[in-house]
């Protein structure tokens, strides 16, 4: 048993770890850490089922600090606890190199789950986190084998439940009924401007009650035994819990503890000596760990190393009695494709007619489907449009856990974060879709995942005024160049269906980083396959017509366009090179001999054609036909052929060349 004289120790190393190291770095957040050491003590020594050692263990418990700018409580924790985490990383907090940056980022500390600080995306994360772990549960577990187990802990904080997304997320894993989230809620009613009565009244408590989540209060959010208990009844219920937790930011400060002003900056030397005498703890060495308090930390590595023995005995037990599952389980959590998994990917034959690109995305999702069970996925309300539905199979409902098919609602930012949630969980491979106009609603979830490295699969239809009646509202003009400009984000969009196959392998193959797949609403002709042979290259040559003095390049349904056009030069005895372009960032990363088989720099008259914003296609073509303004209402071929999408057009553009 730990003494209370051991525990009130154990949680104020958290709270003046972190604060001094705010204080060393002149910069970050103490008042976080300092109000909710408690909360993240109870949960990380009496409830967190982890391994330091194998902070990648697949049957751990997942911890989110949703409000990430606390970032040295968890830096504090990931040391205290035994992970490779050094005392001198926390003392170089918020410096260039360090692995303790200012919000906690995925991939960089080993034990952050996910990537923090923008608020409300933790907390949407581990709603997909719950998902992908309620999914697995269904499909894997056998009475008496229960392998998934897993528990989503996080602590919330005012600005998370502020923000919209959380409410997105919140509403969905109410409806869903996701029992193995538990969120504690750092209530400590302090916003940066000053008191939360400023812009936050409502009663919290209803709001999640009527959400369907278990809700609880604890009044006291230093009484270890209160919130302990809390967790215990969380764990019972079948819904998401939520335990609202009273604190006061900056505990223990005497002059700033319950004010804004604990929030972002540092106490000051004189306030966090005052405060370390006023919990009684020594003011000097900074970084002060007693060595009773570390030894007890610590113990997390034994009892890491034989709760993940423990599950890997279960696991070949588990694969003894039902070998089959044992052996999909295995790979899945091991994030390894079933091999030959492209094999199934299907062809399509050539065809003037052809099928809007988004048509052909849904076969190549049903065509892979049985070959890849850890595919699974949706549409915000959208799934007739977007074509993300798995035929046959039921949809993930509170009821249907083992359904791969997700209704994700009106609920974009939502799904974005989720999808992320459920991609660094592991053992599936999710995908979503929505207009690609809507993409500016999750913007925040994709850059996330292009920052963090998680492997999302973003699906976006209705690609340009090619949707037409629906108009500009609902036409992207300037979201491809907005998503380019993203760091580390693949975007894919594909001339027809056997591009749009080829886009589907780059997608799922890439786990390390997200992928958008912009795709048509209108039909355009299919090309003959055999043409179709470079798309992972980014870009390559379609056709060449003669000995090539011009060169067309474009991407998406302005391939068959321009095909049109070089044909017509050709015939006036122009030389013409037809280059598909579906992705920059592919093309960018092949090697110079490459980039240079494809577009020649002895060949400069060249000319892009896209509908969309014409920003960045300088760096390939000399001119380009593109659209700087919004849309209009009309059949699209009238839209087209108004904004200058046309055989004519581009012929006597490229002549001006």
């Amino acid at each position: 048993m730990t003494t209370p004289e051991l525990q009130n120790k154990a949680i104020n190393t958290l709270r003046f770890l972190s604060a001094d190291g705010v204080q060393k770095a002149n910069s970050g957040h103490p008042g976080l850490p300092m109000g909710t050491a408690a909360m993240a003590y109870t949960i990380w020594t009496r409830h967190l089922r982890h391994n330091p050692r194998n902070p990648k263990w697949a049957g751990r418990d997942r911890f989110i600090l949703s409000g990430g700018h606390g970032s040295m409580l968890l830096y504090s924790l990931l040391h205290l606890t035994g992970y490779n985490l050094s005392l001198e990383e926390l003392q170089n907090f918020r410096q260039w190199g360090s692995l303790t940056p200012g919000h906690p980022e995925y991939g960089l500390t080993p034990g952050v789950e996910v990537t923090t600080g923008p608020l409300g995306q933790g907390f949407a994360n581990g709603v997909g986190m719950a998902i992908a772990a309620s999914h697995l549960a269904a499909t894997f577990n056998k009475p008496g084998h229960e392998l998934i187990d897993t528990f989503i802990y996080a602590i919330v904080t005012d600005g998370d439940l502020m923000e919209g997304v959380a409410s997105e997320a919140a509403s969905l894993a109410g409806h869903l009924s996701l029992g193995r989230l538990i969120y504690l809620y750092d209530d400590n009613k302090i916003s940066i401007d000053g008191s939360t009565d400023l812009a936050f009244t409502e009663d919290r408590a209803k709001r999640f009650e009527a959400y369907n989540w278990h809700v609880q209060r604890v009044d006291d959010g230093n009484d270890v035994e209160a919130i302990d208990q809390a967790i215990i009844k969380a764990k019972a219920d079948p819904r998401p819990s939520i335990i609202i937790c009273r604190t006061i930011i900056g505990f223990g400060a005497p002059n700033r503890q319950g004010t804004s002003k604990a929030h972002g900056e540092p106490l000051g030397d004189d306030e966090l000596n005052a405060a370390k005498e006023n919990l009684g703890w020594e003011k000097e060495p900074r970084f002060f760990i007693p060595d009773d308090v570390l030894a007890f930390y610590r113990k997390a590595m034994d009892r890491g190393r034989e709760l993940e023995a423990d599950w890997k005995l279960r696991l070949e037990a588990y694969a003894r009695l039902f070998p089959d599952l044992g052996a999909d389980l295995t790979r899945r959590l091991s994030g390894i494709l079933p091999e030959g998994w492209d094999a199934a990917i299907p062809t399509f034959p050539a065809d003037a007619k052809g099928m809007a690109t988004r048509a052909a995305s849904g076969k190549v999702i049903n065509a892979l489907a049985p070959k890849l069970p850890e595919l699974i996925g949706g549409s915000a309300d959208l799934a007739p449009s977007n074509n993300t539905k798995i035929d046959g199979l039921p949809a993930f409902q509170k009821d249907t856990p083992e359904g791969r098919n997700f209704h994700f609602g009106v609920r974009e930012h939502a799904m974005g974060s989720i999808l992320n949630g459920m991609s660094i969980f592991g053992g599936v491979i999710p995908y979503g879709g929505t207009f690609l106009v809507f993409a500016d609603y999750m913007r925040a979830a994709i850059r996330l995942a292009a920052l963090s490295h998680y492997p999302s699969i973003f699906i976006f239809t209705h690609d340009s005024v090619g949707l037409g009646e629906d108009g500009p509202t609902h036409q992207p003009i300037e979201h491809l160049t907005s998503l380019r400009l993203i760091p580390n984000l693949v975007v894919i969009r594909p001339a027809d269906a056997n591009e749009t196959a080829q886009a589907w392998k780059v997608a799922i193959s890439r786990r390390d980083a997200p992928t958008v797949l912009a795709l048509t609403r209108q039909t355009v002709p299919t090309l003959d396959v055999g043409q179709v042979s470079d798309l992972s290259r980014g870009a390559y040559v379609l056709k060449d017509f003669g000995k090539p003095e011009i060169i067309l390049m474009a991407s998406g349904s302005e391939v068959s366009l321009i095909l049109e056009a070089a044909q017509k030069l050709a015939e006036e005895g122009r030389g013409v090179r037809v280059v598909s372009f579906p992705s920059w960032e592919l093309f960018e990363k092949q090697d110079e001999a490459y980039r240079e088989s494809v577009l020649p720099k002895n060949i400069q008259r060249r000319l892009a054609v896209e509908a969309g914003t014409t920003l960045g296609w300088e760096r390939y073509a000399a001119s380009v036909i593109g659209i700087e303004r919004f849309g209009a209402s009309a059949p699209y071929k009238v839209i087209f052929e108004k904004l200058g999408f046309t055989v004519e057009n581009v012929v006597a553009r490229a002549k001006e060349l």
